[in-house]
């Protein structure tokens, strides 16, 4: 019974975060990023078979995405339309995995929308929400932007999609030689 409730409890977060993102995009969208980091840890072990967990968190991970554009959309922001082709983008990606379940196509469809909406989200939260201010920072640091994002991404997705390292295990093991 407590398995099940904490999978509903789970898998409602991973909803639920999206449609915050629209209102809160960087509270909203570093607790969805957090979440989308851990969630596999937690449900898996609960019992939720890897079958029904990727599919359930690929749609999640694409809800996160319609989060994205419409915040950049109802707050105006100056990147909206990067945000809107990152968005198509990965979502050809997305609908690719879902179609043939060949994880490696989502390497070939890097998520960089999630890494570049969560620095733009976090300038406008820092910024005090005036996008001004937040455009005109983004547009002096764009070229440090993108170069982390590309870097951070391919990585990750390399990790993820390629080799299917368990960031879990390997940070276990990293640490399991000295202590």
């Amino acid at each position: 019974m407590f398995q099940t409730i904490a999978i509903i409890s789970v898998v409602f977060l991973k909803f639920a975060f999206p449609v915050a993102i629209v209102f809160f995009p960087f509270l909203a969208g570093w607790a969805n990023f957090v979440l989308d980091t851990i969630d596999g840890d937690i449900l898996i072990p609960l019992g939720l078979k890897d079958s029904t967990y990727q599919p359930i968190d690929k749609i999640a991970d694409w809800a996160t995405y319609v989060g994205m554009a419409f915040a950049a959309w109802r707050l105006k922001w100056g990147i909206r339309r990067w945000i809107y082709g990152l968005f198509i983008f990965r979502s050809v990606g997305q609908l690719a995995f879902l179609v043939t379940g060949n994880e490696q196509i989502l390497f070939y469809f890097p998520n960089f929308l999630e890494p570049l909406f969560l620095i733009y989200a976090t300038i406008f939260f820092l910024k005090k929400a005036a996008e001004p201010k937040a455009y005109d920072f983004y547009l002096k640091h764009k070229w440090a932007i993108w170069i982390f994002v590309v870097l951070y991404k391919m990585q990750d997705e390399y990790l993820t999609h390629i080799s299917n390292v368990d960031r879990s295990d390997l940070i276990k093991n990293l640490f399991r030689n000295w202590f």
